[in-house]
């Protein structure tokens, strides 16, 4: 088993993760297994407690592990499935460690940071590498491991102490680290400066661990001169300085770093068993990066949320309306707009933030509601998705989205005023949504309805359904505590509002579908988590086909794009 250290200096959140992302994608498109770690040094045991503001969006895997968003960029990129082992935090270390001190396990030892949680941390990486991410069950051949936070921070020296004894253990041929590092260009001057990076490498050697990569981020391309400075004052070759600039598209990244050699650097530094390839290995990258600079049609989606002062807070969401745009041709627009500009009372307080929030809900061609918690800002996504419903624009409603849709139909078609969910509203006459039976409400950690879950199409006619290619049954992933009730199902129903999608038991309400619509669809689940560059998640390219007015002509053409003519890899649902 070959280990890939990347860790990052100077700031947080400088794109380590599309790094490590990166390079795993270079190496599986050589032909070897790759899976990837992320640890994140915080004491949570998981992410699922977060705001998005702390740390961009909660990632939800198969197995119902909420972790960092990161791991949506491994899957998104090496096209794997990741399990909630592969997100490692202090918490659960410590935790491990605490349970194993009440076992009795270290009899009678003293429990110490090091050796007994630094062992942990070994232990749980080397276990977790050999675990298969692949659909073929092949024990990984390489792991790349993201070091969260910054070098120096307090909380993340166990670790570094860890991977400082771990590269003795596996032994040199075997373990190699990347250093992500910022390389500033003030203004003033324009000159790019190597001080951060020079003290940053300073520090990880002074800890005990050597870069043999150091990859520098940088807005514009390095300068040969900076590159050796970087060279001689960090203890690395000129070739093992590299240049990642801000680029076009994320696609473009492990181009960027094939470009300069990494992968015949790794073969060398690693002994991986990679043949001399054709440079061909990356050309899906290359064409889908080329085709992404040069669409020149626009489409627009109005993103209706409560956490848009951050865009991370999306990631998957956003990822998943550019695959759809991609595959249809459009250069995707998306339009941030807080919900809670759109109520009536920041009319009164701030007329100026009203008004244009509801200029960009009108101008745009499409509208997306997310999901979210509490109570912020849901009167103002029930006045989009109103909006949404009556100009017959193409609407999709995720999660929360989807519930409030259900509200929004109750109260202003079923005329039941006060229909709200006990989420926001416990004594509501007409409760559309309520809390699940399994719900626990004392705990609030990993207590949800999470993971994979399958949904099962009734026999009414669904588009959503033509969009997965007519599968009786897709699996998808959940995370919420809330659900329709069905017990007022038929109301809803006979007034066009089908409810085409249920659970195995039929109890809940998973796909909602309004009839006389050109594209006005809720889903219960989160279909962002599955989507692929190269294999647009189904709600998500039906509100971009609709958004561009291309539904009808895809459906009636027998779900084939045109003028083309390829068809969009349909979804099986038995992936």
């Amino acid at each position: 088993m070959k280990y890939i250290l990347v860790t990052g200096g100077v700031i947080s959140g400088i794109g380590k993760g599309i790094i490590a992302s990166s390079v795993g994608t270079i190496l599986k498109s050589c032909g070897l297994h790759v899976t990837a770690i992320k640890i994140d040094p915080y004491i949570n045991i998981d992410a699922g407690t977060f705001s998005p503001y702390e740390h961009g969006e909660v990632f939800v895997l198969d197995d119902g592990g909420e972790v960092d968003l990161d791991l949506g960029n491994y899957e998104r990129f090496l096209d794997i499935r990741l399990t909630r082992d592969n997100n490692l935090t202090t918490g659960k270390i410590y935790q491990s460690v605490i349970n194993k001190e009440r076992r009795g396990d270290y009899l009678g030892k003293t429990v110490q940071v090091v050796p007994h949680i630094t062992d942990a941390i070994q232990e749980w990486v080397m276990r977790q590498a050999r675990i298969s991410v692949d659909d073929d069950g092949v024990e990984p051949q390489v792991c790349v491991i993201e070091l969260g936070g910054t070098v120096g921070d307090i909380e993340s020296m166990p670790f570094i102490e860890a991977f400082r004894q771990f590269q003795f253990k596996v032994k040199r041929e075997n373990f190699c680290n990347i250093h992500v590092s910022l390389i500033p260009q003030p203004n003033t001057t324009g000159e790019q400066k190597t001080k951060p990076t020079q003290n940053s490498v300073r520090e990880l050697r002074g800890l005990g661990l050597s870069p043999d990569l150091i990859m520098c981020r940088c807005s514009t391309p390095l300068e040969t001169a900076v590159k050796e400075k970087i060279s001689m004052f960090c203890h690395v070759e000129p070739t093992q300085v590299i240049c990642v600039q801000d680029v076009s598209s994320v696609y473009r990244v492990p181009l960027l770093l094939e470009d300069q050699g990494v992968v015949s650097y790794f073969c060398q530094r690693l002994n991986l068993p990679v043949g001399i390839r054709p440079r061909k290995m990356l050309a899906k990258w290359k064409e889908m990066a080329d085709r992404s600079d040069r669409l020149l049609e626009h489409v627009s989606i109005a993103l209706v949320g409560k956490y848009t002062k951050l865009a991370d807070s999306y990631t998957s969401v956003i990822k998943a309306l550019e695959h759809s745009a991609l595959a249809i041709n459009h250069k995707l627009e998306v339009k941030y707009i807080d919900s809670a500009d759109l109520e009536p009372t920041t009319l009164q307080d701030e007329p100026v933030k009203y008004h244009e929030a509801w200029q960009k809900l009108c101008s745009s061609q499409g509208v997306l509601v997310p999901g979210g918690f509490g109570v912020r800002g849901t009167e103002g996504k029930i006045l989009a998705i109103n909006w949404a419903r009556k100009q017959n624009k193409p609407f999709l409603g995720v999660c929360l989205g989807m519930q409030l849709a259900v509200c929004e139909f109750a109260r202003n078609v079923l005329g039941w005023e006060d229909a709200n969910s006990t989420e926001f509203n416990p004594e509501s006459e007409h409760p559309v949504v309520i809390d699940m039976p399994e719900h626990n409400p004392g705990q609030m950690g990993g207590t949800m309805r999470l993971g994979k879950r399958q949904t099962i199409f009734r026999s009414i006619p669904s588009v959503l359904r033509k969009l997965y290619g007519n599968v009786d049954y897709v699996d998808e992933r959940h995370r919420h505590r809330f659900e329709v009730n069905p017990e007022l199902k038929h109301h809803f129903e006979n007034k066009g509002l089908q409810f085409v999608g249920q659970d195995v038991e039929g109890e809940r309400m998973e796909v909602i579908e309004l009839e006389d619509h050109c594209y006005f669809v809720g889903v219960q689940y989160h279909p962002e988590f599955t989507s692929r560059p190269i294999k647009p998640s189904p709600p998500y390219f039906g509100l971009l086909l609709a958004a561009a007015g291309k539904l009808q002509s895809y459906l009636n053409k027998g779900c084939r794009l045109s003028p083309r003519g390829h068809s969009m890899p349909s979804h099986n649902s038995r992936r």
